[in-house]
């Protein structure tokens, strides 16, 4: 039931991403399909614990190893399930410190029941970034991360919905078994999906 319900937030978030269709058009013509390749997937939400239980109901469980994800302005939380992509999900501080996070006028504008951005892990971030580029894919910033890191990342250029960015691909390289989510590098991605 879980992989089903994991299933259709991806369906549903290509409906809203160009470049993510467009790659999962290119994966099934393989016969490769999407779904193998999401590292992880991106929820965005007023209240982490209220969004899990969904999650937890399915038989996800909080990495602990992992722990609270913090920010300047805003926190999270990664759930895993044996066999399926990690969920990443994220919310402001409350009060002043999260004044400036972009994360609540995003959940305002189109809810906790979407994707925010699915991770595609690739093999070699930079020969990724060029063959999607060559289809016409935009990336607004440069990779997150030093070359031979452990994990680097980088954002496509935000889907726009109602002239508001609303969804981005992320494609992610990681090494040496690294399952994790470095502080600085998420906070730079989230930086750059306004």
């Amino acid at each position: 039931m879980s992989e089903v319900v994991i299933r259709r937030y991806i369906r549903d978030y290509l409906v809203n991403n160009g470049p993510a269709r467009l790659l999962a058009g290119r994966l099934d013509e393989l016969g490769v399909g999407f779904f193998p390749l999401v590292d992880h997937v991106t929820v965005r939400t007023l209240n982490v614990d209220r969004r899990a239980a969904e999650f937890l109901e399915m038989g996800f469980a909080y990495d602990a190893a992992i722990g609270v994800l913090e920010f300047d302005d805003w926190w999270a939380k990664v759930y895993r399930r044996p066999g399926l992509p990690a969920v990443f999900i994220d919310q402001a501080y409350d009060g002043e410190r999260g004044a400036t996070s972009l994360i609540p006028a995003w959940v305002r504008a189109f809810g906790d029941q979407v994707l925010h951005h699915v991770a595609l892990r690739v093999e070699d971030i930079e020969v990724g970034v060029a063959r999607m580029k060559a289809l016409g894919v935009a990336f607004p910033d440069e990779i997150i991360g030093e070359a031979g890191t452990d994990l680097r990342q980088i954002f496509t250029r935000p889907e726009m919905k109602d002239g508001q960015p609303f969804t981005v691909l992320e494609l992610i390289e990681r090494h040496r078994g690294y399952a994790g989510f470095l502080p600085p590098q998420a906070d730079g991605l989230m930086k750059s999906s306004v």
